[in-house]
């Protein structure tokens, strides 16, 4: 059993919390109002708790960024002690919205947010993945009509080998899982936002991912 703590208590975290809790690890959502957090996702299940931020991070093995990417630089970058020494999986898109509040351009063009994150946070392996889907998909894959696919982006090979273990407990079989290289690569996938609003005016709020065919 792995302890994860998750940073963010939005729809994101609570759904990558309550299926890796199932899975058989200890889960801790993160965030600035934990309380008010814990009794708005009761349904989260046994084997999840609520801590700050802080806490979260610090007491964690693998910590995953869920938090709001067009903030998450200056969240993180304040948890810098915390994370040493971890692996952070980051999932979050950094983004500003457009009128109709979907995602509009993004906040680093020509680089990424997990690119941001690992230049800020050198003692930290930052591991990219599952950005490029909806965020149901990232814990029920096989729910799709067509298999999706998970990219990894990330330095250290050890990392991202663990973090593909943790896919597998979201239910991601290995053939749909992408090592596209080192952090870099992470500011391809990251732009792969910018389509998810096209697809959301158009086909309404339903499960996709942004998958590679061959």
């Amino acid at each position: 059993m792995t302890s994860i703590g998750i940073l963010g208590a939005g729809r994101v975290g609570t759904n990558l919390a309550r299926k890796l809790a199932a899975a058989g690890h200890h889960v801790t959502l993160g965030s600035r109002n934990p309380e008010e957090n814990a009794a708005a996702t009761e349904g989260t299940g046994p084997g999840v708790s609520f801590a700050d931020l802080r806490t979260t991070a610090r007491t964690a093995d693998i910590v995953i960024n869920a938090t709001p990417g067009d903030s998450s630089l200056d969240r993180l970058t304040d948890l810098r002690t915390e994370l040493a020494g971890k692996i952070l999986v980051d999932v979050s898109n950094a983004t500003r919205h457009a009128d109709d509040g979907l995602p509009g351009d993004l906040c680093y063009p020509g680089s990424s947010l997990a690119e941001k994150l690992q230049a800020a946070l050198p003692d930290t392996h930052v591991v990219k993945t599952l950005n490029t889907m909806l965020f149901m998909v990232m814990t029920a894959p096989e729910t799709l009509a067509v298999p999706p696919t998970a990219y990894l982006s990330g330095d250290d090979q050890n990392a991202k080998r663990t973090v593909t273990v943790l896919l597998g407990d979201l239910g991601w079989q290995p053939a749909w899982i992408e090592d596209l290289g080192g952090i870099t690569t992470a500011r391809a996938t990251e732009a792969m936002i910018l389509v998810v609003p096209h697809l959301l005016r158009r086909h309404g709020f339903k499960p996709f991912a942004v998958s590679l065919a061959s």
